[in-house]
C-alpha cells in the first residue's frame, strides 16, 4: 500500500512538474532565432528556400534547460547565416506540440535535425548524434551540412563556400569593379574563410572568396606568407593585403563590415529593401554632414541630448509632481555634478537644482523649467544650445540615430565620471545607491523616454540583472553590455542605419585588446574593456568641435576707471569666481573642466552670441569671493546662497511667472506704493485744513 502511495505521489509530481515546466518557455521573441509550433514547422522547414537547424526540447527536462544558453550564444554567432541556415526550437512539452513530435520520432531531448534546402514535405531531417554540441562545433557542422548541398537544392542566398583556384582569382587584380571583393587563404582544415563568407552574407558592397594556402601561384603573386590571411581587391583596380591584429574570424568580419560602402540589406521578413531606400540614396535633409573622429566624444551630441531632454521630451508633462518630480531631480543632480563639459552647461545644470532643491512646492508647471532653462531671468552665465548639432550621432537620414545615440552616450560619460570622481554625489539624495547613474537612468526612462517599448526592454533588462551591480566598475560595464544587447536585437531592423550598422562594440580598430577567441567562439576581454571604456568617455577625450555652448563661463564686466586706493580696496574678495561673479576688482579666473584638462574656447563668433545671450546682471560676490553654487554666478544677480540676492527671482518661476510677469509685478507695487503715498498726503493735507477751519480759540 504504502508503494503504490508513493509511486502516485512520484507521477503526479512529475505530471505537475512538466505541466509547469511546459509553461515556461526557454525562448522567447527577444531570442534570435525561430519558435516553431506543429502548425509552422512543416510550412517552414519543407521546401525552403535555406537550411534549418532545429533542436526538438522539452521545457521540463534539466539539460534542455541548462543547454539553453549555449543554443542562445550559438543563434545570435550565427544570426547573419539565417539566408543560408536558420536556427530553430520546438517544444514538444507544450501539449499542442505532442503529434508533431511523435510524427517526427523524438524519444529523447534535446534532439538536433538539420532539414536541406528544397526539401520534400515528407522529408524529417537528418539527426545529428554527436556528443560533442558545443558552439564551435556545432557552428561547423552547419558548413558542413550547407556544402553537402547540391547544385539542385542548394540554398538561394547562399554564396559559393568551395575554394578559388588562382586561375580564377589573379584576372581580377586590376579590375574595376563595384564592390570590394576579399579573398580568404587558409590551410584546407581551417573554417575561417566559410564562417565568413556567410558573417557577410547579408552585407552589399563586397564579396568573399576563399582560396588554400596550398595555391602556390596565388600566394607568389599576393606575397602572402602567414594563414589566415585576407587580401581585398578594390573598386578602383588596386588591391592590397588586409592588415589584422588578431588573425581570428570576428576581426576579418568586423573589418570587412567597416570597409567605405559596405551596408546591411534588410532582414529577412524585416519589411524587404524598401526600408533603407532613403538612406542608401543620400541624406535628403539640408543640412550638412559633419565630419567626424569616431574614436572621441563629442560635446555637441551631449548637448543636443540635454536641449532635446529638457525642452522637448520633458514638455509632454504639462505638470512635475510625485514620482516624476523626483526623478528630474536626480536627473538634474547627477548631470550637475558629474557632467564633464564645464562652462555655460554646468552652470545651468547647477542653477537648475539649486532651484528645485529649494523648492516649498510638490509639483511644478513644466513652464517654468523651460524658463529658467531658456535663461528668461537673465542669469549670467547660463546657456544651453537650442538646436540639434549631432556629430558622432548624426545619421544617413533624418530619423535614424540622433536623439537614442546620444542619450546613451551621455549616460556612458556619466557613469565613466562617477568613476572619475566617487565623491562627486555626496550629501545628495543618491550617495547611497550602489548605482545611482543606472538607477537614474532607469527612472528616467520609464517616467519620460519617449519609446515605449524601448522603455519595457530597458526595464526588463534593468530588473533583471542591476540588482547584481555594486560597484562604479561593473556600473560601467553593465551598461556597455546592455548597449551592445540592444544593438544585437536591432541589428537589421528598420531603425538601423546602413551606414552605421549595429555591430558589437568597440570594433577591433577601435580596440583590439578588447576581443579574445576561446574554443573558437569570440569573447570579450572585460578588464581590457574596461581601460577603454574609462577613456573613450572620460573627460579628456571630449571634442568641443561644433559645439554651440561655450566651454568657458564669460567673464564679468570691465569695472569703471578708479583711483588706485579704491581698486586695491576693492580687492579683498581674492579671485573672482568664474562666470562673471567675483569680487569687484578680482582676477579673472575661467573655469576649468572638472576632472579633466582646460577645453578650447568655442569659435568666436558662437562665443559672443552665446555671451550676448547669457549677459546680465553681474553682482557681488558670494563666500570668500566665489559666486553661486561650483564657482558660478547665482540666481538673478550672480550673489550665491550667502549673498542672499536674487535667490526670491528665480524661486518664483515655481509658481509658473516669467521675467515678463516679474517686471509687471513689480511695476504693480510701484505704483500701488505710489498711489498710497498720493492719498496719505492728500488725507494729511485736509485734515490739516480742516483743523484750521475749526479752530477755536480759547477764552
Amino acid at each position: 500500500m504504502a508503494g503504490t502511495l508513493w509511486f502516485q505521489t512520484a507521477v503526479l509530481l512529475c505530471f505537475l512538474r512538466g505541466a509547469l515546466g511546459a509553461g515556461a518557455r526557454l525562448y522567447t521573441e527577444e531570442d534570435p532565432l525561430v519558435i516553431l509550433s506543429s502548425s509552422s514547422l512543416k510550412p517552414t522547414v519543407s521546401n525552403s528556400s535555406s537550411a534549418w537547424l532545429v533542436q526538438f526540447y522539452s521545457s521540463w527536462c534539466g539539460h534542455c534547460i541548462q543547454y539553453s544558453s549555449t543554443w542562445k550564444a550559438l543563434a545570435q554567432d550565427v544570426k547573419d547565416w539565417d539566408q543560408a541556415i536558420g536556427v530553430a526550437v520546438l517544444d514538444c512539452a507544450q501539449e499542442e506540440n505532442f503529434d508533431v513530435c511523435k510524427e517526427y520520432g523524438i524519444h529523447f531531448y534535446p534532439t538536433f535535425r538539420y532539414f536541406r534546402a528544397h526539401g520534400r514535405p515528407d522529408d524529417q531531417g537528418t539527426t545529428y548524434r554527436g556528443a560533442d554540441r558545443e558552439i564551435q562545433t556545432v557552428r561547423q557542422l552547419m558548413v558542413n551540412f550547407l556544402q553537402n548541398h547540391t547544385k539542385l537544392d542548394w540554398p538561394d542566398l547562399c554564396p559559393p563556400l568551395e575554394p578559388y583556384s588562382s586561375a580564377e582569382l589573379l584576372p581580377l587584380l586590376g579590375q574595376r569593379s563595384d564592390h570590394y571583393t576579399a579573398v580568404i587563404i587558409e590551410e584546407p582544415d581551417s573554417y575561417v574563410g566559410r564562417e565568413v563568407i556567410l558573417d557577410l552574407l547579408q552585407y552589399s558592397g563586397v564579396v568573399v572568396r576563399r582560396a588554400l594556402a596550398a595555391d602556390r601561384p596565388l600566394l607568389d603573386t599576393l606575397g602572402v606568407t602567414a594563414f589566415p590571411s585576407a587580401y581585398l581587391l578594390l573598386p578602383n583596380g588596386t588591391h592590397t593585403q588586409l592588415a589584422v591584429q588578431k588573425r581570428l574570424r570576428f576581426f576579418f568580419s568586423s573589418l570587412l563590415r567597416l570597409l567605405p560602402g559596405v551596408q546591411r540589406r534588410a532582414r529577412r521578413g524585416g519589411g524587404g529593401d524598401g526600408g533603407h531606400t532613403g538612406a542608401l540614396t543620400g541624406r535628403p535633409s539640408s543640412e550638412a554632414w559633419r565630419d567626424f573622429d569616431s574614436s572621441q566624444v563629442y560635446l555637441a551630441d551631449l548637448e543636443s541630448a540635454l536641449h532635446y531632454l529638457l525642452r522637448v521630451e520633458l514638455a509632454t508633462h504639462s505638470t512635475l509632481e510625485g514620482e516624476e518630480l523626483k526623478t528630474f531631480k536626480d536627473f538634474v543632480t547627477i548631470v550637475a555634478k558629474l557632467y564633464p563639459g564645464g562652462g555655460s552647461v554646468v552652470k545651468l545644470m547647477d542653477t537648475l537644482l539649486e532651484w528645485l532643491l529649494s523648492l516649498p512646492l510638490d509639483r511644478i508647471p513644466y513652464q517654468a523649467v523651460l524658463d529658467l532653462v531658456d535663461n528668461k531671468m537673465r542669469i549670467s552665465g547660463v546657456f544651453l544650445g537650442a538646436e540639434l548639432r549631432w556629430v558622432g550621432c548624426q545619421g544617413s537620414r533624418v530619423g535614424l540615430r540622433g536623439y537614442p545615440c546620444s542619450l546613451w552616450t551621455l549616460f556612458h560619460v556619466l557613469t565613466v565620471q562617477h568613476d572619475a570622481m566617487p565623491n562627486a554625489l555626496e550629501n545628495t539624495a543618491l550617495e547611497d545607491e550602489a548605482a545611482p547613474v543606472l538607477q537614474v537612468m532607469r527612472r528616467y526612462i520609464r517616467t519620460f523616454f519617449g519609446c515605449e517599448q524601448c522603455g519595457r526592454h530597458f526595464e526588463q533588462a534593468a530588473a533583471d540583472s542591476l540588482h547584481r551591480v555594486q560597484s562604479r566598475e561593473q556600473q560601467i560595464v553593465w551598461l556597455w553590455n546592455q548597449h551592445n544587447m540592444v544593438n544585437n536585437r536591432l541589428a537589421g531592423s528598420l531603425s538601423e542605419d546602413p551606414l552605421f550598422p549595429k555591430a558589437p562594440w568597440p570594433s577591433p580598430a577601435l580596440c583590439a585588446s578588447c576581443h579574445e577567441e576561446k574554443d573558437g567562439v569570440h569573447v570579450w576581454n572585460q578588464e581590457n574593456v574596461l581601460s577603454f571604456l574609462r577613456k573613450h568617455y572620460g573627460a579628456g577625450n571630449l571634442s568641443p568641435k561644433y559645439s554651440v555652448t561655450p566651454q568657458h563661463l564669460p567673464a564679468p564686466p570691465a569695472p569703471p576707471s578708479r583711483p588706485q586706493e579704491d581698486r586695491l580696496g576693492g580687492g579683498r574678495g581674492g579671485r573672482a569666481g568664474a562666470g562673471g561673479g567675483g569680487g569687484a576688482g578680482g582676477e579673472k579666473q575661467p573655469e576649468k573642466t572638472r576632472g579633466a584638462e582646460e577645453q578650447p574656447a568655442a569659435p568666436q563668433q558662437v562665443e559672443r552670441t552665446a555671451v550676448q545671450e547669457a549677459a546680465g546682471l553681474s553682482g557681488g560676490a558670494g563666500p570668500a569671493g566665489g559666486a553661486g553654487p561650483a564657482g558660478g554666478a547665482g540666481p538673478a544677480g550672480g550673489a550665491g546662497p550667502a549673498g542672499g540676492a536674487g535667490r526670491g527671482g528665480v524661486w518664483a518661476l515655481a509658481l509658473g511667472f516669467n521675467s515678463v510677469d516679474m517686471s509687471l509685478c513689480v511695476l504693480l507695487y510701484v505704483c500701488s506704493c505710489l498711489f498710497l503715498m498720493l492719498l496719505f498726503f492728500f488725507f494729511r493735507v485736509r485734515s490739516r485744513r480742516w483743523k484750521l477751519r475749526h479752530n477755536r480759540p480759547f477764552v
